[in-house]
């Protein structure tokens, strides 16, 4: 039997092995998903001790996917971001390869809809999420425009990525006034019905990825659909990242219409 697991802390709240193990039974293949809970300073620990005990692959979440880089030989895509939140111990390499597949699920989940990534995007936050959709976006070939609490984070994330520009939140009317795609990569929605763009900004041909999933249906998905704009929830993007370590680790295709039903009854 193989086992593949998660690391994190806290990580009871992760919908991962439900996920993971509706996979696993989708391709008939004989493995588990586990969690664990290292402390706050263990995640070098953690993943050397799953490698010693055979583990084959390790999800890593917050707050050890900077620590991660550490421990691994990061594929250029993760050394870029400055965080892993894929481990794979199955080569024959001296250390696990690690991989960020927050990016490839932002880009999937949009794909998957239809949106089509040329053009520009405007994503919103300059944290580790907005960091790996701002990667993914740009590696696609879209102009990326990043706006931002904090102005000045937006600009230090923007001189790292590829044809990208800063901005503060308040210039967000501008920035989506021709834009093609739209991610929130804030937790701003999460917590209460609140969005960090204004409605009226957002505008019919637009494709908009909100990275909360809980709640599925967020204020900016609400007024995206209103305006018709293409709507994307968070729970496709934590899909197919998921999808993408699924299929790193195994060598096979996802079954992702089981994955997803098995991810939406958590939700």
């Amino acid at each position: 039997m193989d086992v593949y697991g998660l690391i994190g802390n806290p990580v009871g709240h992760s919908l991962s092995p439900p996920m993971h193990e509706a996979g696993y039974e989708g391709v008939d293949l004989d493995a588990r998903y586990v969690t664990f809970e290292p402390p706050a300073d263990g995640a070098v620990a953690a993943i050397e001790g799953a490698d010693a005990l055979g583990v084959a692959g390790l999800n890593v979440t917050i707050p050890f996917k900077q620590d991660a880089l550490s421990a691994v030989d990061p594929d250029p895509l993760a050394e870029r971001i400055g965080a892993v939140n894929t481990v794979d111990f199955t080569g024959d390499g001296d250390r696990p390869a690690g991989y960020n597949t927050d990016a490839v699920g932002a880009v999937r989940a949009l794909r998957s809809h239809d949106v089509a990534l040329s053009g520009t995007a405007v994503v919103v936050g300059a944290g580790g999420a907005g960091r790996a959709v701002a990667f993914g976006l740009a590696d696609e070939g879209m102009t990326v425009r990043i706006a931002n609490r904090t102005e000045s984070k937006a600009h230090d994330l923007a001189a790292e990525v590829p044809d990208a520009t800063g901005h503060g939140l308040a210039e967000l009317d501008d920035l989506l006034a021709d834009a093609d795609v739209l991610v929130n990569a804030t937790s701003v929605g999460m917590e209460e019905a609140a969005t960090p763009v204004p409605a009226d900004a957002i505008h019919a041909g637009l494709g908009v990825l909100d990275a909360v999933y809980r709640p599925l249906e967020t204020r900016l998905l609400r007024d995206a659909d209103a305006a018709g704009a293409t709507t994307v929830d968070g729970a496709w993007m934590l899909l197919y990242q998921g999808v993408e370590a699924f299929e790193r680790w195994t060598g096979r295709d996802a079954p992702v219409e089981a994955m997803n039903e098995a991810l939406r009854a958590e939700l």
